[in-house]
């Protein structure tokens, strides 16, 4: 069976991301991936911050990381990047943590202005850790993911059907890796 890992990156629960991460979740699964999430922010901040590599959280987190076929790195976008939560993770991620992996990047800002976040500053990073099968990724806009008034989402058929193929794409590329 195929494992995927998805990476939170919001210092907020019940975000606009979640609704996101939920649906790559439900369809991962029903693809037959066996799915985990990393929420950065629910580990301790001063494993995080002070680079406690031996941490038992930081090394249950790169387990989970080292066992994953597919990656999904999913975060809001503040000020033209990813959060500072998600960059504090990634740092304790071995050097060649992602090598042979393949990457899905999960983006939601609020406008089209930071469009291009995925490519200028999370890749780079990617790169550095050993990722060289990264997708194109899917950035959607706030708008995109309405609160309801139950208490949870509705994604607009534009962005659900972007992330559907973005996904199919990382499930279809992740079997064709695990057959070589």
């Amino acid at each position: 069976m195929a494992k995927a890992v998805i990476i939170n990156g919001s210092p907020t629960s019940g975000s606009r991301l979640t609704a996101i991460m939920e649906l790559a979740e439900r369809n991962l699964t029903e693809a037959g991936f066996e799915v985990n999430r990393i929420d950065v922010a629910q580990m301790p901040p001063e494993d995080l911050i002070h680079t406690k590599f031996e941490s038992e959280h930081i090394v249950k987190a790169n387990g989970l990381v080292a066992e994953a076929d597919a990656v999904i790195v999913a975060s809001p976008v503040y000020k033209a990047s990813y959060t500072g939560v998600l960059k504090t993770f990634l740092d304790l991620i071995p050097e060649k943590g992602l090598a042979g992996k393949i990457i899905l990047p999960l983006f939601v800002g609020g406008s089209l202005a930071h469009l291009l976040a995925i490519d200028y500053s999370l890749k780079p990073v990617l790169s550095s850790i050993g990722a060289r099968h990264i997708l194109g990724g899917v950035y959607a806009v706030d708008a995109q993911v309405a609160r309801t008034e139950e208490g949870g989402f509705d994604i607009a058929e534009v962005l659900r059907e972007r992330l559907e193929s973005a996904l199919a794409e990382l499930a279809e590329e992740t079997r064709l890796r695990m057959r070589d």
